[in-house]
């Protein structure tokens, strides 16, 4: 798909992975970008610096009116063509630690926000785009999710966010299969360690202990290429019910 006068929505846009990829979508030539966020003042402030192109919605993910919302300022702006979904938390705590069992509720809200909200966010994004008339191909739309390597090493404590990222990488295929009779394509990424405000509370010397397990390069990830990535999956009509992983060749040790 060509990026060039068409819509996009990218929840968690207002930071990291999002950022950058709201970024690479404008530079590729997008009519308009929606910055779907639970992070007003950031999404505000980038939006205002990005120009009139681009819309801040304050968004849960979870939410089913406010996701519309987001969705529906995406078609003041054009239709919606392309989808990205960046938003996610991360939690680290053991099954059975010290202080007990892994709560329950916080389980529940990890699974709850970066698996259940990233449906939300396909299922209504699918329903926009297939609104919208098709391009010479037949293609209405592409939906980039975010899963994580953890989805397949993941780490001591990671038990929480490692099922939840495995569900967005189990739900891609079945999906981009349902979703291939509208025109629209659905990929996944698994990006490894990127430097994004998830580590950026880390101290130096721990950010740079991560980054030294990384075979080549050996660094944090630049969220621009992520977003590099999000963008020719756009462009790559060939791409579709993958999961991609972004890690620089790292598997991750038990902890």
């Amino acid at each position: 798909m060509k990026v060039q006068d068409k819509v996009a929505l990218v929840t968690g846009g207002a930071s990291g992975l999002g950022a950058a990829t709201v970024r690479a979508l404008l530079d590729a030539g997008a009519k308009g970008v929606v910055i779907a966020d639970k992070a007003k003042e950031p999404g505000e402030a980038l939006a205002k610096e990005l120009g009139d192109k681009v819309r801040f919605v304050e968004t849960d993910v979870t939410s089913e009116p406010q996701m519309q919302a987001a969705i529906a300022a995406a078609k003041e702006l054009g239709g919606l063509h392309i989808a990205v979904g960046c938003a996610g938390i991360g939690t680290a705590m053991r099954t059975l630690g010290k202080a007990g069992p892994f709560p329950l509720d916080l389980f529940a809200l990890t699974v709850n926000v970066n698996l259940v909200g990233m449906f939300n966010m396909i299922r209504l994004s699918a329903q926009a785009m297939t609104e919208g008339s098709g391009d010479d191909t037949g293609e209405r739309g592409v939906i980039v999710t975010t899963a994580s390597i953890a989805a397949f090493d993941g780490q001591i404590g990671q038990a929480a966010y490692s099922a939840s990222k495995a569900g967005v990488v189990g739900m891609t295929l079945p999906i981009a299969r349902e979703l291939a009779r509208s025109g629209i394509r659905l990929v996944s990424i698994a990006p490894g360690l990127f430097d994004t405000p998830m580590l950026a509370g880390l101290p130096e010397e721990a950010r740079a202990a991560l980054a030294a397990n990384v075979p080549f390069p050996a660094r944090l990830g630049n969220p621009t290429e992520y977003a590099a990535l999000a963008l020719h999956i756009v462009q790559n009509s060939m791409l579709n019910g993958e999961c991609i992983r972004l890690d620089a060749a790292l598997r991750m040790q038990p902890r």
